[in-house]
């Protein structure tokens, strides 16, 4: 089979195994046989998503998801998806800040058909598209952005989260989704253009994960994948580089038609892929993942003033990574009484760092996420790709479990301590107002008391 280049290197964990080649014209490849059931995923990332965009032209690599659905030379208008689901698969995709990807898990079968579907809208879309798509998908997106930021509770928190936690200028400064009026502004040929410099081969990379024959699978991709061109005019993204502490502790009050008061907060962590990142996970597990957490024992449990505590991770390579802490309160708390308590334990917890009890619970929960995403042929193939676009080595999907088992409690300790300071986040507080319905119906409701008092 002709490859301009073919490395394959082997590395296990658990009797996992991928193996990696190239294209001539640049397209990462990563397979991984799995027997196990008589199904495959088929991922393909691209390294591209809202930290490559410019300022006026946000949401387009959001946009150009959705476009990736229109039709493409041989595919025309919904065609992709009804291919895919009459042959028993399922598919979708999504865009973040370092990436946009596009998977389908298929009957074992149906592989061909999925690579075909992939190579024909990678190496054609430009051919379908055109104002009636783009318009299309266009007001799509924006009807998105209403229910899903605009119009639903708490919706924009972590758009104006992250644009507190991200200076004005920065490539994170702004949320995949983009904003209305810049969706507005894009062209054809603004979309044109981006599609040509960031949807090349040579700018993704495709794993297939499942009951697969190697060989055969390779000679598919050759025949579809092989004749698209490749593209060298992408720009880098720019520079996401930030000091470890924002130096303040930056704070927005929302007034909002909202159904409790809440308390919510962005801490600027380590990069992905370091240990210190692992160790900030670790400590944020501890702190706020699930109902066993210290601040769910403390504030849902004990004090019984709030009705939700969280605090996850939200890991980034390219930028600090985020913490990302969610509180709502019960009945009548105010928002001082809830961040009291809340700096009060991470205060003891940057003291004392986490019980052996703490950090084992911790580092089983994490263990078995992992577990569950390397368990399923989808979700494999996800973590192969983001390896191999984010740190450039799809094998470390295998192994990540076991550094993060590696981390000591000082080093979840001392993470906490340098990073979960009342001057390394930027805070929002939603206070609720009545809405004008409301308003209108306690208004018509007062009006008819005083005309009965009036009639008696």
């Amino acid at each position: 089979m002709p490859m301009g280049h073919t490395a394959t290197q082997q590395a296990g964990s658990g009797g996992l195994k991928a193996t990696e080649h190239r294209l001539a014209n640049g397209l990462r490849l990563v397979l991984s046989e799995d027997h196990l059931t008589p199904v495959a995923a088929v991922c393909l990332w691209y390294d591209v998503g809202s930290r490559h965009e410019v300022k006026g032209r946000t949401g387009l690599a959001h946009l150009f998801e959705h476009l990736m659905f229109q039709g493409s030379a041989q595919v025309t208008g919904n065609g992709h998806f009804e291919l895919v689901q009459g042959a028993g698969g399922s598919l979708n995709g999504t865009t973040s800040f370092e990436r946009t990807n596009y998977f389908e898990t298929m009957p074992a079968h149906q592989v061909e058909l999925a690579l075909w579907l992939e190579a024909d809208r990678m190496g054609s879309l430009l051919t379908a598209l055109d104002e009636e798509s783009l318009e299309n998908q266009r007001d799509v997106v924006k009807n998105e952005r209403r229910q899903r930021y605009d119009n639903v509770p708490y919706g924009t928190a972590f758009e104006k989260l992250v644009a507190m936690a991200y200076p004005e200028g920065h490539p994170y400064h702004h949320t995949p989704i983009g904003s209305m009026a810049d969706l507005d502004a894009a062209s054809l040929e603004d979309a044109r253009e981006f599609f040509r410099t960031y949807y090349a081969p040579n700018n993704a990379v495709l794993s297939i994960v499942g009951d697969i024959d190697p060989e055969q699978t390779l000679a598919w991709i050759e025949r579809y994948f092989g004749s698209i061109p490749s593209h060298e005019g992408k720009r880098p993204p720019r520079d996401g580089t930030l000091p470890e502490v924002i130096g303040d502790q930056l704070r927005e009050v929302v007034e909002e038609e909202v159904p409790a008061r809440a308390l919510m907060a962005a801490y600027r962590l380590p990069h992905d892929g370091t240990r210190e990142s692992d160790a900030a996970d670790l400590a944020l597990t501890v702190l706020g993942g699930g109902e066993s957490s210290r601040l769910h024992n403390r504030l849902v449990r004990r004090d019984r003033t709030a009705v939700a505590a969280g605090f996850g991770l939200l890991r980034l390579s390219g930028a600090p990574s985020l913490g990302w802490l969610d509180v709502k309160t019960s009945g009548g708390v105010e928002v001082p009484a809830i961040e009291a308590a809340v700096d009060e334990e991470l205060a003891r917890f940057a003291e004392e760092g986490p019980t052996p009890q703490e950090m084992e619970r911790a580092q089983a929960q994490i263990e078995r996420e992992w577990l569950d995403r390397l368990a399923t042929v989808g979700g494999r193939a996800d973590e192969l790709c983001r390896y191999a676009v984010l740190f450039g080595d799809p094998q470390l999907a295998l192994t990540a479990v076991e550094r993060v088992l590696d981390i000591s409690p000082e080093e979840v300790r001392a993470v906490a301590a340098a990073r979960l300071r009342p001057d390394n986040r930027a805070v929002l507080v939603y206070e609720p107002v009545q809405g004008a319905e409301d308003a209108a119906d306690t208004a018509e409701a007062a009006e008819t008391d005083a005309e009965g008092e009036a009639a008696q």
